[in-house]
């Protein structure tokens, strides 16, 4: 067993927004060297989340809403009080999906079914600049 780590870097608009990851996940499996093992996506951080979808805007659109619905922007959370800012719903958000995500890979390529992409959801008031660790082990 090997092990292998790489990094995606990208910057987000905030607020929902949906970053694929998929082709930087490829390269990552491609630069490692590894044929068949398992990737891991890591975002740090308290405010994103990492997950996969089929990548197009109806979806996209899709989840932003069930987000809203379950975590509403407009809500006087308590994080705000504490900290005095306004994203205590981004908190929440990430919360639900979760700062991670692992992905087989087989012959140096992902296992992810045809409509499924890799992404990375922002749910943070403002733009940021977002590393995601991508860390794989295998053969």
């Amino acid at each position: 067993m090997a092990v292998a780590t790489d990094t995606i870097r990208c910057h987000t608009d905030g607020n929902g927004d949906t970053i694929d990851l998929t082709s930087d996940l490829a390269q990552s499996i491609a630069a490692s060297g590894l044929r068949n093992g398992v990737a891991t996506l890591f975002i740090g951080g308290s405010t994103a989340g990492i997950t996969t979808i089929e990548f197009e805007s109806g979806v996209i659109e899709d989840v932003r809403e069930v987000l809203e619905t379950l975590a509403p922007s407009d809500r006087d959370w308590r994080h705000h009080k504490r900290w005095g800012d306004h994203n205590g719903h981004s908190h929440i958000r990430s919360a639900l999906v979760g700062p991670s995500l692992s992905v087989p890979f087989l012959n140096g390529e992902s296992v992810l079914g045809m409509w499924q992409q890799v992404v990375l959801l922002d749910f943070d008031e403002r733009p940021r600049s977002r590393e995601v660790i991508v860390q794989l082990i295998g053969e």
